[in-house]
């Protein structure tokens, strides 16, 4: 059964003062955390002896301490935090005295197949002078061996892994327990680019320099559609920052393999730059992206990758303490927006109520979907907090200390966010929406709400038209939010309020936009009825 996960591996020198039962305690809470212990000694005794004075109530332990994070420069002080973080929460005299990173980066080992080598021409060269149709046989016959053991038509079955020279060695040993090795074979490298000359570095380092290959020509990107934005100097000074942010991608690019494939990194690297800019900046102006646009994908990605490096460190603890409050607001939430709360607050700004815009379910729940949506906003401080954890900042350990009033901050933060958001999307619509009616023009639609022009025709007297909040005049259009509940909601614009009326006594009649003169007959109706 696997133990608990873990990404670095720190051996701490953990100084335990005290008395017996304290080094117990000590012992069982390495235990818990998954930290094997390596060795104990008393202070000044063993490895410590001429190192350290002795003291009769101190002991040492060498504990391997395992944790989530990246491999840099502040490792061994992470797994030093750790352990004060440790002594705090059990209440023991605990001291890191020397911290040391375990350094078990995996080796790429370039994967080889194994095949005959029966179907090649003989290297030794045919008695008596070669002309030279034996020698132009001999070169076909060379390339069509080749392709052949490309394709693999004449592997064996046999995987081998290592350097060339080791992956023919091992791939001609007599192996006990396998088939005896009678056969002359070779091998051939699972993917072109791997190749003798070609040695890759250690998994992690690797992925490192990839991820720094990406940063750079993601900044080169970012730099070079602020330059498409400006004219001038500055752009000749943004596109000069883009070059450099390049050449650092590919000056990183050229030392991704320990040896060999520097010419190919660099080449690659600069077609994925090329292709980059075409996708972002584009050749035409409806192709580009904005400089906004590009920080707001960023934004969206590191929230996304900081959120899962936060999740991913997560005790079952955390999970309890964190997630299922989370979860309560978001339940909450869900019951506050099944309410319509956008719609509320579209309807509040214009004078009417939510029942008078008869929004359709649908809309209802899609206008919820944009207001727990407005949540992720908040979410942007705990992905740079999972970010920070994950690199072992600085800041993290005191900080860390504060976790309940950080927890309470983000939910303050989260509703605050929400409430914010939600009144500034009421509020463009609105302006939207008045400024149509200004210039007579369509409004724009809003969660289901689509106002129309109309020519409003009264089918009563003046004089019985129960209209409330102004009068009606019939010769002009107004905006109409349709029919909800028997009455006609409209918007005057002049007056800036809404007016409604009975349904049953006016009949509405669309009109091309609010610029029209509407001509009915309603003159011809009794003015006492």
């Amino acid at each position: 059964m696997l133990g608990k996960r873990y990404d670095q591996r720190v051996v701490v020198l953990v100084e335990v003062r005290g008395e017996q039962r304290d080094w117990d305690e000590a012992e069982r809470v390495f235990d818990q955390r998954g930290w094997p212990v390596v060795t104990a000694f008393a202070r000044g005794e063993g490895p410590s002896r001429g190192v350290l004075r002795e003291a009769a109530s101190a002991r040492l332990y060498s504990v391997e301490v395992r944790f989530f994070g990246a491999r840099n420069r502040r490792t061994e002080l992470a797994a030093g935090w750790r352990v004060e973080q440790l002594a705090r929460a059990v209440g023991l005299e605990m001291y890191a005295r020397r911290c040391e990173l375990v350094d078990r980066d995996r080796e790429q080992l370039t994967g080889w197949r194994v095949h005959t080598v029966d179907h090649r021409p003989p290297r030794a060269p045919a008695p008596g002078p070669v002309t030279r149709m034996a020698r132009l046989r001999r070169a076909v016959g060379v390339s069509r061996a080749r392709i052949s053991e490309r394709r693999g038509y004449h592997d064996t079955g046999m995987v081998v892994t290592g350097t060339a020279s080791e992956a023919r060695r091992l791939s001609r040993m007599n192996l006990p327990g396998g088939s005896a090795s009678g056969a002359a074979v070779d091998v051939r490298p699972f993917h072109g680019r791997e190749r003798s000359h070609i040695v890759p570095r250690r998994d992690e380092d690797g992925r490192r320099r990839a991820f720094r290959i990406v940063a750079w020509l993601l900044a080169m990107v970012f730099c070079a559609a602020v330059a498409r934005q400006h004219s001038g100097v500055r752009v000749w000074v943004w596109a000069a920052i883009a070059v450099l942010c390049f050449i650092g991608g590919a000056r990183v690019a050229y030392g991704l393999f320990a040896v060999g494939g520097r010419v190919g990194s660099v080449l690659v690297c600069g077609v994925v730059a090329a292709l980059l800019l075409a996708v972002f900046v584009g050749a035409g102006d409806g192709r580009a992206w904005t400089p906004a646009q590009m920080l707001s994908a960023f934004a969206v990605t590191a929230t996304v990758g900081g959120i899962w490096l936060l999740v991913r460190q997560w005790t079952w603890g955390e999970w309890l303490a964190w997630v299922a409050p989370l979860v309560f607001a978001v339940v909450v939430s869900c019951v506050v927006a099944s309410g319509s709360v956008l719609h509320a607050l579209y309807a509040d700004s214009l004078g009417v109520t939510p029942e008078d815009l008869d929004v359709p379910g649908i809309w209802q729940a899609t206008s919820a979907v944009r207001l727990l949506s407005l949540l992720s906003y908040a979410l942007f401080v705990p992905a740079l907090w999972g970010i920070a954890k994950h690199v072992h900042a600085p800041f993290v350990s005191p900080v860390e200390r504060l976790g309940v009033p950080l927890y309470v901050c983000t939910q303050l933060t989260v509703v605050v966010v929400c409430g914010l958001g939600a009144l500034d999307s009421a509020r463009e619509a609105v302006e939207d929406f008045r400024t149509a009616a200004v210039r007579k023009t369509a409004p724009p639609s809003y969660f289901g709400v689509e106002p129309e022009w109309m020519c409003v025709e009264p089918t009563v007297p003046a004089a019985k038209l129960g209209s409330r909040g102004g009068v009606l005049k019939p010769e002009h259009p107004y905006l109409s939010f349709g029919e909800a509940g028997g009455t006609v909601s409209l918007w005057d614009e002049p007056a800036g309020t809404a007016i409604q009326m009975p349904a049953e006594q006016v009949r509405l009649v669309p009109a091309a936009d609010g610029r029209v003169r509407c001509t009915f007959s309603y003159q011809r109706l009794p003015k006492d009825g």
